[in-house]
């Protein structure tokens, strides 16, 4: 597998005094199903508790910033995996009207367990008073980038490290939520002005946004290092009563938004007609998709497509696991990781030829360009009617935490 690399001007780091690690992504998403980006600021964190170099984190509120150290940390990950309740929301969550009780109740519990807080203005001081000089500040989730915060950063004599998923709102705006082209173009610009290092999660992220970094200066220093997974554990008891298919079935999994291409997967459907089998397309509803929203509704309860939405995690990969294949036509992606999920449950995985697959799933998967809808059927044909399992020799095994963070920290 291609792997993880460095810029000639990255060295080695060994002199971080402490790690500020930004959870404002995981505060504003309490409550939810974690998505992709949400387990890699959860990843951190966990890396980030569980290493002797001192921890703190940094939270957006409505009301300011909070600073936790390592015990609040350890309170907030608990909660967030579910070990821990959240409190009920506090006098200051409630004061803002229209906001969902989940973010209210998260607000409090790390009002709770902060060792500091300060308006918008005195952020730079509380950095100050409370971090070491030489800290290393970790923004993981898109969030918060701020020129407040970056330079806040700066000033109190730390440095900047970003990682970047993807660059898919600039170079594909037609998927995108209105509203968020301009607020992420600011972000790359400012993480191209102030970051001291970025880290992209593959080396085609890195390639794409480097490109679009150019148009406005140099880019700063970057290293690629592939997300991990924590390997999935399948439980087919948690699948619903009824919902597994008792013949050869495929599944896709993610969220149902244009660059995920789902409508090729149901012209593919009409196309394999009345004998076609079953599809499960596993994931919430997202945006900018009201073709494919209304033609999911307009399936017919005999239909082999079937829409399934808020499964649990283990419910999700026994489905996975258990299918003659999983189908992935993605325009585009950062990353991609529920292939890599797939492959480490031993299901196949047929997915579209983009750059990132080639790079992160190399040859065990099965790579066909949509354009080639022939192909496509062909696999589906062909997967139908073969044993879906591989040998214990072929066990996928791929990219894992421990080397991201031996890439990113340093780690000896």
């Amino acid at each position: 597998m291609l792997g993880d690399g460095t810029s000639p001007a990255i060295t080695i780091i060994d002199m971080e005094t402490a790690r500020l690690l930004d959870l404002t992504r995981s505060l504003r998403r309490a409550g939810r199903v974690a998505t992709g980006v949400d387990r890699v600021e959860r990843a951190y964190l966990a890396q980030f508790v569980a290493e002797s170099v001192p921890a703190f984190a940094l939270l957006r509120t409505a009301f300011g910033y909070l600073l936790l150290d390592h015990k609040g940390m350890l309170k907030f990950l608990a909660q967030l995996e579910g070990r821990s309740a959240w409190p009920k929301a506090d006098f200051l969550s409630r004061v803002s009207k229209r906001r969902n009780v989940a973010l209210m109740r998260a607000e409090s519990s790390a009002r709770k367990v902060a060792i500091a807080r300060c308006l918008p203005s005195r952020l730079r001081k509380m950095l100050e008073q409370y971090l070491p000089q030489g800290f290393a500040y970790y923004n993981v989730g898109h969030s918060n980038l701020t020129e407040r915060v970056l330079r806040s950063v700066q000033y109190a004599s730390g440095s900047n490290h970003v990682l970047i998923h993807d660059v898919i709102p600039l170079e594909h705006p037609e998927f995108q939520r209105s509203g968020t082209i301009l607020p992420f173009r600011g972000k790359l610009k400012r993480v191209r002005r102030l970051a001291t290092r970025v880290i992209y999660n593959s080396q085609d992220t890195r390639l794409r946004a480097e490109a679009l970094m150019q148009k406005w200066g140099t880019p700063p220093p970057a290293i690629v290092a592939h997300l991990g997974i924590v390997m999935p554990v399948a439980d087919m008891a948690a699948v619903p009563p009824g919902l597994k298919p008792d013949r050869p079935y495929f599944v896709v999994v993610g969220t149902i938004e244009p660059r995920k291409n789902h409508a090729f997967l149901l012209d593919l459907w009409d196309e394999l007609g009345v004998d076609a089998p079953p599809l499960l397309i596993c994931g919430s509803r997202g945006w900018n998709n009201d073709v494919v929203f209304a033609r999911l509704d307009a399936l017919s309860p005999d239909s082999p497509v079937q829409e399934i939405a808020d499964l649990d995690d283990p419910a999700l990969f026994a489905l996975v696991q258990g299918s003659a294949g999983t189908l992935f036509p993605s325009l585009a992606e950062g990353f991609g990781l529920p292939p890599i999920e797939a492959l480490a449950l031993g299901a196949r995985v047929l997915c579209n030829d983009l750059a990132v697959f080639h790079e992160i799933l190399g040859d065990r998967a099965t790579i066909a360009p949509v354009s080639d809808t022939e192909m496509w059927i062909k696999t589906v044909k062909s997967w139908e009617n073969t044993s879906p399992h591989a040998s214990k020799e072929d066990n996928f095994v791929g990219p894992n935490w421990p080397n991201h963070f031996k890439t990113v920290l340093r780690l000896r």
